[in-house]
């Protein structure tokens, strides 16, 4: 990316550094809430360009369940920001998000530790320059209370601009609220996520298309028959499988549809497929017979290059359940994008209810930001931050927002959160399945991923010159 020189901003390279006036603002009021990944993110962009913004974080005022500090930015879970190869899917989105300014990325590259190639960091280390940038930051300010409706109400009615980055610990009083945005009675607040393959990687020897009683388009599912010795053989496994134990203020209160498998599995052996694994209306090509029993999958975008394993959430730990799933005819050899989990969570269905700018349809100038908005993950989820904020700025400079093109890793988790395909929304992170497939969409795994990955490059270097390439006034 080439300088650009203005009055009031001087790009350098793929980082964004600016010589400001003290005196130097732009844009209306601003309000960002949550001092998570996403929070920081999105007011550091702001505050970059040269607009005053306001972060609210309440803690130490309160705290959460799961924190253990007021640090900015905790990693309240692993320490690790996924892989630093460029030519992964986590690699190719911490690269876009360098050029668009991060303050994480860069932060935790700065306190890495030991992690093979993945990048991991000095937890306080990290947390403590995240907070101490914040607040000492010109152009930001920090106020530590919690956040009401009320407020948030009062913003809105005054046209400012609020956004919303408390992620999946948001407080009850303003879960609730933000719920009534989404002309729903709830968010989402726990979550019953079923495991997601890449459909490259399915055995189509073995699975095969067909929705029950060929209802609908007739091949809407694709399907795992199960023989009886195998599905004897999967039940064993499952119910032998380490569970990940529930954490103290989690009370899982399950949709009778959404109870774990080997839950489920425990009320008898024969209970999975007389339920969520039964075959009626479906035949085995390979037979021309009923199997023993099938578990389906369902496509989870509309190129149909991922597919969730239907009724199948589970509490299995992560190493095992992979194990076990590989069990299913047909996904030996599968690789899971996403494998299933079952904790509190919060987020809207994004899909119906914000645009593609994370705005609300419904509620001009209200903002979401991070994982509330249905992407998975500490990257991810600052990743949405920056992109609010980059969008933001364009807006107080009475600029047009420009979307990201699909092919790059902003347009392939936008593409997610925008997706109209029938499913149950869940909280996904960046992975091969979401880029779209080349044209050529050669056979070989490694041919087909290094397209898609100078696809997304190509289109990401034209969107990030127009995002951030014009001049303040």
């Amino acid at each position: 990316m080439p300088i650009r020189e203005t009055p009031a901003l001087t790009y350098h390279g793929c980082g964004l550094t600016r010589d400001l006036p003290d005196s130097f603002t732009i844009g209306g009021m601003i309000t960002v809430v949550g001092g998570g990944f996403a929070g920081v993110e999105c007011v550091w962009a702001l505050a970059e360009a040269g607009i005053d913004v306001t972060l609210y974080e309440m803690r130490p005022v309160r705290s959460t369940e799961a924190h253990q500090t007021d640090l900015l930015s905790e990693l309240v879970c692993s320490n690790s920001f996924k892989s630093q190869d460029p030519d992964t899917p986590a690699g190719l989105l911490k690269t876009e998000m360098k050029a668009l300014g991060s303050l994480v990325i860069p932060t935790g590259e700065k306190h890495s530790v030991p992690g093979g190639s993945a990048l991991a960091v000095d937890r306080n280390l990290y947390a403590q320059e995240i907070t101490a940038r914040i607040e000492n930051h010109l152009h930001i300010t920090l106020i530590r209370e919690e956040f009401t409706p009320e407020q948030a109400e009062a913003i809105l009615n005054r046209g400012e601009t609020l956004v919303i980055a408390t992620g999946p610990l948001t407080s009850s009083p303003l879960g609730a609220w933000l719920a009534t945005q989404t002309e729903s009675e709830h968010l989402y607040f726990y979550d019953a996520v079923a495991p997601t393959v890449d459909a490259s990687t399915i055995d189509y020897e073995i699975v095969f298309a067909q929705s029950r009683y060929d209802k609908g388009g007739g091949d809407d599912y694709l399907n795992c028959p199960f023989n009886k010795e195998e599905y004897e053989a999967f039940i064993t496994a499952l119910l032998a499988a380490d569970r990940v134990p529930l954490k103290e203020f989690e009370d899982p209160k399950y949709f009778e549809g959404c109870k774990p498998i080997e839950e489920i599995a425990s009320k008898g052996r024969d209970s999975l497929r007389f339920g969520n694994f039964k075959p009626v209306g479906l035949r085995d090509p390979r037979t021309d017979r009923r199997p023993w029993a099938v578990l389906q999958l369902r496509p989870e975008n509309r190129e149909k290059t991922l597919y969730s394993l239907v009724a199948c959430q589970t509490r299995m730990k992560w190493g095992v359940q992979k194990e076990v799933l590989q069990m299913i005819p047909g996904l030996q050899n599968a690789e899971f994008v996403r494998l299933g989990v079952m904790h509190r969570n919060t987020y809207v269905e994004s899909p119906r209810v914000v645009t593609s700018f994370l705005e609300f349809k419904n509620r001009p100038g209200l903002f979401i930001a991070g994982q509330i908005t249905g992407v998975e993950g500490y990257v991810e989820s600052a990743a949405m931050g920056i992109y609010v904020g980059q969008q933001l700025v364009r807006r107080a400079r009475e600029l047009p927002m420009v979307e990201p093109p699909r092919h790059c890793a902003y347009g392939s988790l936008i593409s997610h959160l925008q997706d109209p395909t029938e499913r149950e929304f869940a909280p996904m992170n960046i992975n091969w399945g979401l880029l779209p497939d080349p044209p050529e969409n050669p056979k070989k795994k490694d041919e087909r991923r290094a397209l898609k990955l100078a696809a997304a490059r190509s289109a990401f270097s034209a969107w990030v010159d127009e995002l951030l390439g014009a001049p303040v006034g």
